[in-house]
């Protein structure tokens, strides 16, 4: 097979499929796979062996005063073998020095190895790396379970929700209407991303869009389809970003510590060495005599013992001039700094970076997952009021999908008017996503946008007080929990069940929404949409008022609604619109596969006309928020003289949003020169780049791939900065590595790291 002329992003299909010698529903033959998998190996990283005990032990000894030490505890054990040999006696007394400066030096190494050994334990517990399998087509048959280590380029494997893909792989053909992929520890977008089969046409091409490619190490979270597998194993890019991780570490430099030790070690020896020397000369008429003859010296003689003893007087003036305990004394501070630092939740790899971490002088932070929570939530959401010219603004709070972290602001519906309840209705039953519980953490089960739109129901609460009367304050007060881990959303299921869901029409990249047929108590259907806002305008000839009554559509309300989303997507927000329709024609009484309106809804090119002369309700703004207290981090960051920047893969829009959120800029700050997209910052001068890093106050990365991270930590470094690297993604495994200190968020993080 001759190797690709292009990146197979940029080919179509049918040139994929061609180039790899495969047919798409028969797969390649066992024999083919033998063949391939000489050529291109097994699906699987390289395992890097861990440092052997030996090796650990050495390292403790490899520091200038370290040695100093090591050296003065031999002369001194060679000086008190000769003093006993000497005098005859061969007492103890004689090796007590040299042997408790060896045994401050073995507990010193001691203390280091099993800080190390204790970190590196800690760290694997977190790298739960779970054994990977694919539906894979083999010879013309489906192997439901074929384990991923056995993939090879060519294989045609079939993706589902929930599935982690196993390799790279161009996406062939999707089996649903939409295939959403959740790609955040590898690209740092934290929006799952729309994967389509249509070719890209750029050889520079990034990852983010890479639409028609599916990378290992992600998960698929809507839809389903069939891919090619492009590449496998160290060629895939969490390989590449392995191998920058490899690269990282063979650079690794000395912490600042350990250079003003080895500084202070290399003064000390010189010191040390032209005193003792001054010392031994000085008393040169000791251990030489001679007779005067006119005025010269003569018959001089030498007398070795006493050479030897006043050598002896030198070496123990240096020996005593040695700080034996302060390589000690620095391990156990450093010991307990560990200490305090794991009560705080916070695992030190090596002993020398509680020091460097008060060293540093830029903090470089990911954004997604670390200076957010990478959980999506409502932050606001608008409707109508009594007429078509006002609006009500209404604002949630919380930053998770915990139920009960926050609420709206001010709400004043505990019984709800009939414009809220649409509100609600669609949030609830339009959705396919759930909430469960990972220990202390709520996560997210399907879209996350999803998500967020439940809890904002339950936050909502029940529309009137007979709907709440329903479920008992014990239920309520439970926190949600039914178990362990599942979590009951009780405002959500009452609209569930009100509304009894009969059809779904699926999201797709034309129409930009999707939406459901459910069956009302009233015992007709009703069609409930959500999507992007200026595709829903676009379908709706009416509004609905805070009142419930239904107003035709006019342009000042259009643009009232144009404004106000205009305004929540200024701030960085993810915008959706809600909207229903209770005249469905044919589908009034849809009921089941089995009607004659069924096959319409097998059509994705009929869903536009389905989703027509809709009603809107109104606007939900949503994001990936703050954690809390990040602001005032980042001002303790100031008055401390450290700068910080945010190198992110997100969008650039949204990235700077953020930034200006967490207080990294003022509101209305120009951010040119402080701004750049990965790209754009490399396609700079090398001066031109030292310059923008060199401009103090906050900078933002985005669009920023693992290598750019890479790069501008190198920069940094090369410019004398002492850098800190946090975040939480396999994106940011490069930096974190090659960075002074790395500080890897391992809670909501991958495990990678």
């Amino acid at each position: 097979m001759e190797e690709k002329p292009f990146p197979a992003w940029s080919w179509t299909v049918e040139q994929c499929l061609k180039e790899y010698n495969v047919k798409l529903d028969k797969g390649l033959s066992s024999r083919e796979v033998e063949k391939r998998r000489e050529r291109y190996g097994w699906n699987e990283l390289d395992k890097e062996k861990g440092k052997p005990l030996w090796q650990l032990v050495l390292e403790q000894f490899d520091d200038t005063l370290v040695k100093i030490l090591l050296v003065a505890a031999f002369i001194s054990f060679i000086l008190a073998y000769f003093h006993s040999s000497d005098s005859g006696d061969s007492g103890f007394e004689d090796y007590v020095e040299p042997l408790v400066i060896v045994l401050i030096l073995v507990l010193n190494a001691i203390v280091g190895v099993w800080q190390e050994s204790n970190a590196e334990k800690a760290l694997e517990a977190l790298k739960k790396i779970q054994c990977e399998s694919g539906k894979v087509l083999r010879d013309g048959y489906l192997v439901p379970d074929l384990p991923a280590i056995g993939l090879v380029p060519g294989d045609i494997v079939e993706l589902g929700v929930g599935d982690k893909v196993p390799a790279d792989m161009r996406v062939a053909a999707l089996k649903t209407s939409s295939l959403r992929v959740e790609q955040s520890s590898l690209t740092g977008e934290a929006m799952p991303i729309l994967k389509g089969t249509s070719p890209v046409f750029l050889d520079d091409c990034e990852l983010q869009a890479k639409e028609n490619m599916v990378f290992a190490g992600t998960t698929v979270v809507n839809g389903s389809c069939v891919c090619i597998v492009i590449n496998t194993g160290m060629n895939t890019e969490i390989g590449k970003i392995q191998k920058q991780i490899h690269d990282a570490s063979l650079e690794e430099s000395d912490t600042p510590l350990r250079k003003k030790l080895d500084e202070f070690g290399n003064r000390l020896t010189t010191a040390i060495g032209l005193v003792c020397l001054v010392v031994w000369i000085m008393n040169y008429r000791n251990f030489l005599s001679w007779d005067v003859v006119d005025g010269w010296p003569a018959n001089v003689q030498f007398s070795f013992e006493k050479c030897t003893y006043y050598f002896k007087i030198a070496v123990a003036l240096a020996v005593a001039a040695i700080p034996e305990g302060l390589p000690a004394v620095i391990t156990t501070c450093l010991a307990l700094g560990t200490r305090k630092m794991a009560q705080k939740n916070a695992i030190v790899r090596k002993l020398p970076s509680v020091e460097t971490l008060g060293c540093t002088t830029v903090i470089c932070s990911d954004k997604t997952g670390t200076l957010t929570t990478n959980q999506m939530s409502v932050t606001e959401f608008f409707t109508l009021g009594r007429k078509t010219t006002i609006s009500r603004i209404f604002h949630v709070e919380g930053t998770t999908y915990d139920p009960k972290d926050g609420g709206i602001v001010d709400w004043p519906c505990y019984n709800m008017d009939a414009n809220l309840q649409a509100m609600a209705k669609i949030c609830a039953v339009c959705n396919d996503a759930g909430v469960y519980c990972d220990g202390p953490l709520f996560r997210a089960t399907g879209l996350p946008t999803e998500a967020a739109l439940k809890v904002l129901v339950e936050k909502m609460g029940f529309p009137d007080v007979k709907g709440r009367n329903k479920i008992s304050d014990t239920q309520l007060a439970a926190n949600y929990l039914i178990d362990s881990s599942t979590v009951r959303l009780g405002c959500c299921e009452w609209w569930t069940k009100r509304s009894k869901r009969v059809a779904t029409l699926e999201f797709d990249r034309i129409r930009k929404s999707m939406s459901v047929i459910v069956r009302e108590p009233t015992g007709h259907n009703q069609l409930l949409v959500k999507g992007s806002v200026e595709s829903l305008l676009e379908r709706s000839s009416h509004v609905q008022l805070a009142d419930g009554s239904v107003v035709p559509l006019d342009e000042p309300c259009w643009q009232l609604m144009l404004s106000r989303h205009l305004e929540m997507s200024s701030k960085g927000l993810r915008c959706l619109g809600m909207a229903y329709k209770d005249e469905l024609g044919e589908f009034s009484d849809y009921y089941s596969e089995s009607h004659p309106a069924h096959k319409k809804l097998l059509d994705p090119s009929c869903y536009s006309t389905i989703e027509s002369d809709l009603v809107f309700v109104g606007v939900v703004g949503l994001r990936d928020p703050p954690r809390g207290g990040v602001d005032k981090a980042i001002d303790d960051c100031r008055g401390a003289g450290i700068e910080v920047m945010v190198i992110t893969g997100d969008n650039k829009s949204t990235a700077e949003a953020i930034c200006r959120q967490i207080k990294l800029f003022s509101g209305n700050e120009d951010l040119t020169g402080r701004s750049f997209t990965g790209k754009e910052f490399m396609a700079l001068s090398s001066t031109q780049q030292i310059e923008a890093l060199s401009k103090h106050g906050g900078k933002v990365f985005s669009r920023a791939e693992p290598r750019h991270k890479q790069e501008i930590v190198r920069m940094l470094k090369e410019m004398g900065e002492v850098v800190a690297m946090t975040g939480d993604g396999v994106n940011d495994a490069p930096a974190l590595k090659l960075a002074d200190i790395g500080v890897a968020m391992g809670i909501t993080g991958t495990e990678v790291i």
